[in-house]
């Protein structure tokens, strides 16, 4: 089945909600659009805007490729899918909370307790420890691929430490300052208010403890992390500090953060460092990037982490692919956002469905990221998929599979000119103690490779601006 071309339908004929985009971009002189992607590269390269790969051998920050084509969502489709994101990421929550407490999903036969057990990302550190207002997962990225005019799928849940939200504030930039002509003729959802909602959101789960306004801060690995950009983007953005675990210590179980006017106490710490090097003292002694002491702390409920240790457990891809049940666990009704059909390898019946069909699937690494670790059967050597039968077999637990779906296309400006790419989505969830928001929208990724699949940076991906725009406005502002 042909996939679903999200401005010209099945039918070729352009959807409503692209026809001024269409219609510019058709009567634009090409010269016209050669100058304003150039312009964009040099927006992004000016404002610094990177990512690194890890391994690569040149070793040298890269400009994420953007497009200058934007990808359109109506404002019905939004409020269908940001009232199911709502929905997944309280389960979420829910989850998480009980893995580390009662373990109800447990002993309702929903999810294998050791599936919990085994995860990498599961801490005991973490059992019987309620953070503030209940909430571990404060920011979650759901990835979702659609497949035709009403058939969206979840693909993925982030919930550690999801990144590139500064990636979707930046191309609103960019398309502002490059074809302001464009955003003129639409009613544009607008996102440039993430950073206060954040920051809001944040406030809201300080623990009871803080005196008067909350104090948060942004904890970085460094500039040496590949999101560094966006560590230091969001502190700005907020008006909050951007700081690295020597800047912080621990005193009667209360953060504080030095500064020239002596030590500043901290109630909330929007962490971007992994887990295991948080608390040289409760997780890896080497680390040198944590807070000594963070989590006796986080236990005396004095400081509010987050996301919360632990969350990762929620992202696992065999977790995933019980979440239509977790659910309906938790909420009482069915999954408003459905999952891709997912076979569990370490079934022996789904690990031999895996094997026999295996050049017909995509098969993952349950704990992987990044668009490693993974066989995307259909566009494999023949010697790529007995290799990579032989990893499944040799450790079946460590894989899950899915059907290869007729991800939808967006038009994207490339070498040969305008041509379909493969597009995912990846809106962010803010959950605080007063509600959740969700900005219209998210992040748009774009696999450039033609007929690739993979959508990440490191594979060659890139983004595009998400417009969520009323299907019959003419114009507003963005």
């Amino acid at each position: 089945m042909a996939a679903f071309d999200e401005m010209r339908g099945h039918d070729d004929a352009v959807r409503p909600v692209y026809r001024d985009i269409a219609e510019w971009f058709e009567a634009a002189p090409q010269e016209l659009i050669t100058s304003r992607k150039a312009e964009a590269e040099a927006f992004f390269r000016r404002i610094g805007i990177t990512f690194a790969v890890y391994g690569d051998e040149q070793g040298a920050e890269r400009i994420i490729p953007f497009d200058i084509l934007p990808r359109v969502i109506t404002s019905g489709e939004w409020a269908r899918l940001a009232e199911g994101l709502e929905q997944r990421v309280r389960a979420i929550n829910a989850f998480i909370g009980d893995v580390y407490g009662a373990r109800e999903v447990v002993k309702a036969g929903i999810v294998p307790e050791d599936l919990i057990l085994a995860n990498p990302a599961f801490r005991p550190e973490m059992t019987r420890i309620k953070p503030p207002k209940d909430i571990y997962a404060h920011i979650a990225g759901i990835d979702m691929v659609r497949t035709g005019p009403d058939e969206f799928f979840v693909l993925e849940d982030n919930a550690r430490t999801p990144s590139g939200v500064s990636y979707m504030l930046e191309n609103r930039e960019a398309m502002l300052r490059l074809f302001p002509e464009l955003l003129g003729r639409q009613k544009i959802k607008p996102v440039d208010q993430y950073p206060e909602e954040l920051l809001a959101t944040l406030r809201s789960v300080a623990p009871p403890t803080a005196p008067g306004e909350p104090t948060v801060v942004v904890l970085t690995p460094g500039p040496y992390n590949s999101a560094y950009y966006e560590h230091s983007f969001l502190a700005d953005r907020m008006g909050v500090e951007l700081v690295e675990g020597p800047d912080l210590f621990v005193r009667g179980n209360v953060v504080y953060m030095r500064t020239t006017e002596g030590p500043k106490r901290v109630d909330v710490i929007y962490r971007r460092v992994d887990d295991e090097y948080l608390d040289p003292l409760t997780f890896r002694p080497d680390s040198t990037l944590g807070v000594p002491g963070l989590m006796s702390a986080y236990k005396a409920r004095n400081v509010t982490i987050t996301n919360a240790v632990g969350t990762g457990v929620a992202d696992d891809k065999a977790i995933y692919s019980y979440m239509p049940d977790i659910v309906r666990f938790f909420t009482g009704k069915d999954a408003m956002l459905k999952n891709i059909e997912t076979y569990r390898c370490r079934e022996p019946k789904m690990l031999s469905h895996v094997l026999a069909n295996i050049g017909e699937l995509v098969v993952k690494e349950v704990n992987g990221s990044g668009g490693y670790g993974m066989l995307v059967g259909p566009h494999a050597t023949k010697a790529q998929r007995e290799a990579f039968a032989l990893k499944v077999k040799a450790n079946p637990d460590n894989y899950i599979a899915q059907p290869t779906l007729a991800l939808s296309t967006v038009p994207c400006f490339v070498e040969e000119g305008l041509a379909p790419r493969h597009v995912d989505l990846r809106p962010f969830v803010l959950s605080g103690s007063d509600k959740v928001r969700i900005v219209p929208g998210g992040l748009t990724r774009v696999a450039l490779k033609k007929g690739s699949l993979v959508v990440n940076s490191s594979q060659g991906g890139g983004t595009k601006d998400t417009w969520v725009v009323d299907a019959d406005s003419s114009a507003g502002t963005a």
